[in-house]
Order: C-alpha cells, then sequence, then structure tokens
C-alpha cells in the first residue's frame, strides 16, 4: 500500500506543480488540480483560493469502513502536503461519476457555510458542503470571459443560470439587460447574491425568472436577445415541470425557441456535459453552428474534460 501511497504523491506532485504554475501565471486562484489520475485513488481535488474541494467517487473499493478511514486519513495528508492546504480547510464529499448537472438542486447537508471567491476581478459565493456542486463551474471559465468581453448594451439571456455567474460576468461586460432564468429559487437568490456582491445589481436592467426553461421559452417574444448563455442538465423530471428534459432528445427544439427569441446575427452559447451528445445540426434553424469545446477548455481541464461547447448564430 506504501508503494501505492507513494505513487499518489508522485503524481500529485508532479501535477500541482505545473497547474499551479500556469495559475500564477494567468492570476487564477480557482482551479481544478487532480480527477481520477490513478484509479487507485479516485478523487477530483479542486483549490478554491486557499480552501480545498475533495470529491471521492464512489467506487468497489474491498475495504473495511476502519481501512477506509485510514486509507482516507493518509490521502488527505498527502494533499495537505503537497497543496499546503492545511487538513482543516479540505472539505470532502463522497459522490458519483457526475453525467449530469440535474443533481446540482440536491442539498446534501445544511451547514450554510459560504465563502467568497475571486475570478477574473469578480466575487462569487461558494458552498463546499451543502450540495453536489459549489457554485462555480470552473470548466467555463473561458466561456465566461467570452461572454463578458461581447456583452456590452446587449440583451444577454441566461437560461438554466444556476447560480449566475455567466449572468455576473454579462453584468460586468455592461450588459444592457440581463435575464436570468432558473427552475430553482434557491440558485436564483445565489444569483442574485452574486450580482450583488459584485455592486451590479440593477432590478430595472436585470431581472430573475423562476420559471421551467422548457415553457418559458414559448413566452418570449421575437427578435428581442442579443446573446443567449444555455447551459441545461442532461436529465431531469423535476415535479415543478410539466414535462421532463432530456436534453439529446430535446436540445434542437430548445435551441430553436431560443433562436427565435434573438435578433438577427445574436450569438447562442449552448454546452452540454452529456458525454454521448451528438448535436442535430440539420434541424438547428441557424446561420452558422460552430464546435468551440476545445478553444473553451481551460488549461486546468486539458484531455479531462467530458463536455461539449457550441457557438451557434441565428
Amino acid at each position: 500500500m506504501q508503494e501505492k501511497f507513494s505513487m499518489f504523491r508522485n503524481r500529485l506532485a508532479k501535477v500541482f506543480r505545473h497547474i499551479n504554475k500556469q495559475a500564477k501565471r494567468q492570476n487564477i486562484s480557482c482551479y481544478r488540480i487532480y480527477d481520477h489520475d490513478l484509479p487507485e485513488f479516485p478523487f477530483c481535488i479542486e483549490l478554491y483560493e486557499d480552501k480545498i474541494y475533495l470529491a471521492e467517487y464512489r467506487r468497489h473499493h474491498k475495504m473495511s469502513d476502519e481501512e477506509h478511514e485510514i486509507w482516507l486519513k493518509q490521502c488527505l495528508q498527502i494533499i495537505s502536503d503537497i497543496t499546503g492546504v492545511s487538513p482543516g480547510k479540505i472539505y470532502l464529499r463522497e459522490r458519483k461519476r457526475k453525467t449530469n448537472r440535474l443533481d446540482q438542486y440536491e442539498k446534501l447537508n445544511a451547514e450554510q457555510e459560504f465563502f467568497v471567491v475571486n475570478e477574473a476581478d469578480l466575487k462569487f459565493k461558494i458552498n463546499l458542503t451543502d450540495y453536489l456542486d459549489t457554485g462555480l463551474f470552473l470548466d467555463h471559465r473561458i466561456t465566461r470571459s467570452m461572454v463578458r468581453s461581447e456583452s456590452q448594451n446587449k440583451n444577454v439571456l441566461n437560461l438554466f443560470c444556476y447560480s449566475g455567474s455567466f449572468s455576473v460576468y454579462a453584468a460586468a461586460g455592461g450588459a444592457a439587460t440581463v435575464t436570468s432564468v432558473d427552475l430553482s429559487k434557491t440558485y436564483l437568490n445565489w444569483a442574485k447574491e452574486n450580482m450583488v456582491l459584485n455592486n451590479l445589481l440593477d432590478e430595472k436592467k436585470h431581472h430573475f425568472v423562476h420559471a421551467d426553461v422548457k415553457e418559458y421559452l414559448n413566452e418570449l417574444p421575437k427578435d428581442f436577445f442579443d446573446m443567449v448563455i444555455m447551459d441545461p442538465p442532461t436529465f431531469s423530471n423535476s415535479k415543478r415541470m410539466k414535462d421532463f428534459l432530456d436534453i439529446q432528445r430535446d436540445h434542437a427544439t430548445l435551441i430553436n425557441r431560443a433562436l427565435r427569441s434573438m435578433k438577427p446575427s445574436a450569438v447562442l452559447y449552448f454546452s452540454t456535459n452529456y458525454r454521448k451528445f451528438i448535436l442535430d445540426k440539420e434541424i438547428i434553424a441557424a446561420s452558422s453552428v460552430k464546435d468551440i469545446t476545445k478553444a473553451t477548455t481551460p488549461f486546468d481541464f486539458q484531455g479531462k474534460l467530458f463536455r461539449y461547447c457550441y457557438c451557434i448564430i441565428k
């Protein structure tokens, strides 16, 4: 076992040295360090400034509870040694390997311990204990910056907005209006709090809509939005929805409904982390559809990112 621990220590030291150097060079303080690099150590390790989010993926490890506890304690010490983050600031979570973002709505604990972190001179609330996700999807760091750089004086629609990071970036980029839509009131409030954190909340300009996106898209006026962000869950059958959502089945309908609400030449950024996703390009009523997955993959997710991202122009 000690040989395996040495293997983990060496691997983690190597990747942390490499990724930490790139993060410092780009002035990035929240990034992924490790994601199941070694099968024997099935962790996702993310640094949020002076804290670590450590997720252990469920597996059949054949250890007793006592053996697993000893093994985990040794792993935590190695992670602390390599990163310099004290064990008391490492937040451990057991989770299933995620194939969609539906489970973000499931509250796991009620500690209500929030922290504020910085990204690109903006502030975001994160929670490392209560929810399956932290509140800031690190894999969309580049996509967010694209939205910010293109938002000046535009009407922006953020669908399935989660904690509103795209909305904050759009508002910071000088958007004329930002409309954030989500099925969860909890996440809409979180999105609003992120706006407040950045002194960007202007309720005359920026709106938060509690709605089922599938239904909401039918109510929108034509030719209004200049930019739309759509990052839906892979599947959802919430009781609050009239119909269930299956992104492979429904994505073309959702995209076409969004396009109808957009001005000519407006841009839609569509993303999904469904691994088997196939875009129905032929039935999407757009003038251009470009796969920007590679261009939007950050340095800390190279070779480890299982999601697709498209730039769709009406």
